[in-house]
C-alpha cells in the first residue's frame, strides 16, 4: 500500500467524504479496543501492586507513586492514540509534516478545534470522528479513573490507619532495645568490679587470667543482648508484615 496517496487520490471527488467515514469509523472501532484493552493492563497492574501495598508494612509513599504512574499511564494511552490518528492521515498523504499531523490530530482528538492545519475538502469528515473516538475514549477514562481515585482513598485510609498502628510498636522496640543496652551496661559493670575485688593484692599474671575472664565473660553478655535485641527486631518486623493481612481487596480488579 505504498501507492495508498494516489489511489486515494483517483476516488472521485464526491464518494471521498463517504471513503473518509469508512477509513475514520475502522480506526475508531481499533483506538477504542486498543484503549480497551490498555485500560485493562493499566488496571491490573495498579490492582497487583495494591495487594502488595495492602500486606505487610505501610508503605504511603509507595501508594502515592502508584496512583501517579497509574494516571500517567492513561495519559500516555491517549497519547499513543493521538499518534496513531497522525501516523494514518501521513500514511493517506492527507498531511505531509509529522508535526502539523500530530497538531491536527491532538486538537481533533481533544475536540479543541482543527488549528490552522486542515487535511483537504474531501476528507474533513474524518475530523469530527476523530472527535467521537476521543469522546469515547475520554468518557472509558473517565469512569476507570473514577475506580482508581475510590480505590487509592481506601488504600491510603489503611495505610494511615496502620502507620498509626506501627508508631507504637516502633516505640515498644526502642524502649526494650535501650532496657537491654542498660542491662548489658549494668552487667559489665558488675563483672568489671567484680574482677576489680579479685584482683586486689594478687600476683601480676594471676590479676591477668582475672581479666582475660572478665573480658570474655563481657562479649558473652554483648553476644547475647545482641541476640534479644535481634530477636525483638524480628518480632516487630514479623508484627508489621502482619498489618493488613486481614484487610479485604477494594477494587473489583484484584479479582482479576
Amino acid at each position: 500500500m505504498r501507492d495508498l496517496p494516489a489511489l486515494l487520490a483517483r476516488i472521485p471527488d464526491d464518494l471521498k467524504p463517504v471513503v473518509a467515514i469508512g477509513i475514520g469509523a475502522s480506526v475508531l472501532v481499533f483506538l477504542v479496543l486498543l484503549h480497551g484493552a490498555g485500560l485493562h493492563g493499566i488496571l491490573v497492574f495498579r490492582a497487583r501492586r495494591e495487594r502488595r501495598l495492602r500486606v505487610g508494612r505501610p508503605h504511603i509513599v509507595a501508594a502515592l507513586f502508584l496512583f501517579g504512574a497509574s494516571v500517567f499511564l492513561m495519559l500516555a494511552l491517549h497519547i499513543a492514540e493521538f499518534m496513531i490518528w497522525a501516523f494514518v492521515l501521513i500514511w493517506m498523504g492527507l498531511i505531509a509534516h509529522t508535526s502539523d499531523a500530530l497538531y491536527f490530530c491532538a486538537n481533533a482528538y481533544t475536540t479543541l478545534g482543527y488549528g490552522n492545519v486542515d487535511v483537504g475538502l474531501h476528507w474533513r469528515n474524518i475530523a469530527p470522528i476523530m472527535g467521537i473516538s476521543g469522546l469515547f475514549t475520554f468518557a472509558w477514562t473517565t469512569s476507570a479513573l473514577v475506580g482508581v481515585v475510590t480505590a487509592h482513598r481506601q488504600l491510603i485510609e489503611q495505610l494511615v490507619e496502620e502507620h498509626e498502628k506501627e508508631i507504637p510498636m516502633r516505640a515498644a522496640l526502642r524502649r526494650d532495645e535501650l532496657g537491654a543496652r542498660q542491662s548489658e551496661r549494668n552487667s559489665e559493670r558488675l563483672e568489671m568490679e567484680k574482677a576489680g575485688t579479685q584482683s586486689a593484692g594478687t600476683p601480676f599474671f594471676q590479676r591477668l587470667g582475672i581479666w582475660k575472664n572478665e573480658r570474655k565473660r563481657s562479649e558473652e553478655l554483648h553476644k547475647a543482648e545482641s541476640a534479644k535485641i535481634d530477636e525483638l527486631r524480628r518480632k516487630e518486623r514479623d508484627e508489621e508484615e502482619k498489618l493488613g493481612s486481614a484487610a479485604p481487596a477494594q477494587d473489583p480488579a484484584d479479582r482479576k
